[in-house]
């Protein structure tokens, strides 16, 4: 298998991330938006309106969202370059393929990772697994278990990560709740944030070499200044949603 575009091309979709998830008015949106309902700044041509002011449009969330290549697959693919207009099927089917995209994304980082090179052939094995399933109908696709999928790989991470940072095994966070807490200029090489809520927590100047952010929540945590040398699975879409600039 060759390795695939794991990244949002919104020139190869049809703003399926603009009409098939519901959200909220808060810090991240400004309006209320139902499931299946199309933002007001969506234009005919499937193009974001405010592409580029969304932040300051007071649509953060948006700006922080990654498909990881789903929704131009689900167009390209799945459904031959038809639109939600004519196939609404298609925005119930944005969820189920971007949790096994982001699946693929975190197995691809996990081959890049020598000290894993145990693991490999599993995480590969894992790999053409998670691909084969986001190619299915719509039909195999609406009946998938992901969150079995999900406790399939979880594992073959988990090695990996314990591979990669066997040699700084640092604190074990995974779960945690680090809401807004202060650590700033702390020494976290190889600690574990899997899972952890650090939302506006301070890691100024911190030392996260090694560490872990498999799913970590990173809404307004503080990196600036932080050496994020050999960071494990840390997504663009959690760097985005963090604090890295002045």
């Amino acid at each position: 298998m060759g390795e695939r575009v794991l990244e949002a091309d919104c020139a190869e979709c049809v703003g399926l991330c603009c009409v098939a998830p519901a959200f909220s008015k808060s810090s991240d949106f400004a309006i209320d938006k139902a499931a299946g309902k199309a933002c007001p700044n969506l234009g005919s041509d499937f193009g974001c309106t405010i592409h580029e002011r969304l932040e300051g449009a007071g649509f953060r969330g948006c700006v922080v969202f990654d498909c990881f290549g789903a929704g131009q697959r689900i167009t390209q693919e799945t459904f031959g370059g038809r639109d939600w207009k004519s196939a609404p099927e298609m925005l119930g089917l944005l969820a189920v393929v971007r949790q096994l995209h982001e699946l693929m994304w975190l197995l691809t980082e996990a081959l890049r990772l020598d000290e894993a090179r145990p693991v490999h052939p599993e995480m590969r094995d894992a790999l053409a697994r998670m691909d084969h399933l986001a190619g299915g109908t719509p039909a195999q696709l609406k009946a998938l278990d992901v969150e079995a999928q999900r406790r399939k790989v979880n594992p073959l991470l988990q090695k990996a990560s314990n591979l990669a940072r066997g040699g700084t095994p640092g604190k074990d966070y995974r779960g945690a709740n680090l809401i807004g807490r202060k650590m700033r200029g702390s020494d976290l090489r190889g600690a574990s944030f899997r899972g952890a809520l650090l939302i506006g927590a301070d890691l100024r100047e911190s030392d996260l070499r090694r560490a872990d952010f498999t799913g970590a929540d990173l809404r307004g945590t503080d990196l600036r200044g932080a050496n994020l040398t050999g960071v494990l699975f840390l997504t663009g879409s959690q760097l985005r949603a963090a604090v890295t600039g002045p």
